[in-house]
């Protein structure tokens, strides 16, 4: 059976999935639940400066799918609310009663380094496993030069970093915004800052949708509203993609990466792990449907671990990083046809309409004299877009069939077809 323990910036855990610092991490009775049902670790919700934050009321909103599905989650609740004496107590309890389990503290405070330099040692003596800087937080703390305004500055990321690493022993893990153009300065920023890995992404600025009786966003507080934090399932590719970015920037390879951001089940773990990330953090989907959760998730990647031969997390972590490239490196000759298997195909005709109407034309209606409709791809036309496979209701119904073209491998630095193509050498006449 695979071994799900790792060692993430040398800290041990049982397991590589932790809860995020979040509402399921705000208080000991929580955390107790979560270690009861299996989570290897947690982020306890962050920390700032007495006297505590004070939330408002609602906080929560969300964009719904079919048959009410939360597909975003949108939050305004800031850091904790509870005192920070409080805080520390509980922490120091907690980790004393599951010294197995990975207890992370998340900190946010001004950037002024006597704050920080006083704070650090008080988190040291509770015993937690490590700190992670809330670099961010996109709502209610970045008006006060908190959060996402610390994390959007690279200069202030590495300046904070590296006042953690002078006044604390403990690993550092920089948590980043992903409200910002590149998310690898920052993370470089933070590797100059001496910080021992990154995790992200936070959540990403956003209104969900408004009562349009009241003329209000939601959450809706007093009649008002504002931007909140986005998580859930939507945000899964975007968290996917800045993982990759700086799995494979060359000025933060080897870099650890905690990943979070619509992590819900085995599979998405698995996915933010083949791209780089040693461990991952999940919120929203705990919140949703509660802790034990992570059974399903211990269990199904356990069962695909071994199916595919890996006897470690540690043995698939990055695998999918070399195959990540920019597009400019892509193969310009490899293509791909669309099949349609006419036996699974329920003649519903939406890979005709999408291909008909937004696409390439390239998929015909053949119907025949009882009225019966038969669906082809026009093989010369196709450009193996898969805009058909997408809206294809039938899993597996149409495949895409690679093509052997003959060609070597030319990417669009080589293409004739690029004006700013890389010419072979000529060599000189003699």
């Amino acid at each position: 059976m695979a071994d799900l323990s790792i060692e993430f910036c040398g800290i041990k855990s049982v397991n590589p999935f932790w809860l995020a610092s979040a509402p399921p991490t705000d208080k000991a009775y929580n955390v107790v639940r979560a270690f009861e049902a299996g989570w290897g670790g947690v982020v306890w919700k962050t920390l700032g400066e007495d006297p505590a934050a004070v939330n408002v009321s609602s906080r929560y909103s969300a964009l719904y799918g079919k048959n009410r599905e939360v597909i975003g989650f949108n939050n305004i609740e800031l850091i904790t609310d509870r005192s920070l004496e409080i805080n520390l107590q509980e922490i120091t309890q907690v980790k004393q009663d599951w010294p197995d389990r990975v207890i992370i503290v998340s900190l946010m405070l001004p950037c002024e380094e006597k704050l920080w330099a006083d704070i650090l040692p008080l988190v040291e003596a509770t015993g937690a496993d490590g700190i992670e800087l809330n670099f961010g937080c996109p709502h209610g703390m970045p008006e006060r030069g908190m959060g996402a305004a610390v994390g959007q500055v690279p200069e202030y990321v590495e300046m904070v970093t590296r006042w953690c690493k002078t006044h604390s022993k403990l690993p550092v893990i920089v948590k980043l915004t992903p409200n910002i153009t590149d998310v690898r300065a920052p993370a470089r920023a933070a590797k100059a800052g001496g910080a021992d890995a990154v995790s992200l992404i936070n959540t990403i600025n956003s209104i969900t949708h408004l009562d349009l009786d009241q003329m209000v966003a939601y959450p809706v507080v007093g009649g008002a509203s504002t931007h909140g934090g986005y998580c859930g399932t939507a945000v899964k590719p975007i968290a996917l993609n800045m993982v990759a970015e700086i799995a494979r920037d060359p000025a933060t390879a080897g870099l650890p990466i905690s990943g979070i951001g619509g992590i819900g089940n085995w599979r998405d773990a698995a996915e933010f792990m083949a791209l780089g990330s040693g461990c991952v953090q999940v919120c929203t989907a705990a919140m949703l449907h509660g802790f034990r959760i992570v059974e399903e998730m211990k269990d199904g990647l356990s069962r695909w671990m071994d199916q595919k031969g890996y006897t470690r997390v540690s043995d698939f972590v990055g695998k999918a990083v070399p195959n990540t490239t920019d597009w400019k490196y892509l193969n310009m000759n490899y293509q791909v046809i669309a099949q349609i298997n006419q036996d699974d195909c329920i003649k519903c005709g939406r890979c005709y309409v999408a291909c008909e109407d937004t696409s390439h034309q390239s998929i015909s209606q053949l119907i025949d004299a009882a009225g019966v409709r038969t669906y082809e791809v026009i093989k010369d036309e196709c450009v193996g877009c898969n805009l058909c496979e997408i809206t294809c209701p039938v899993q597996g119904c149409i495949t895409m069939v690679p093509q052997h073209t003959g060609k070597p491998y030319m990417n669009w630095t080589q293409d004739p077809r690029n004006p700013r193509a890389e010419r072979p050498a000529v060599a000189e006449s003699v």
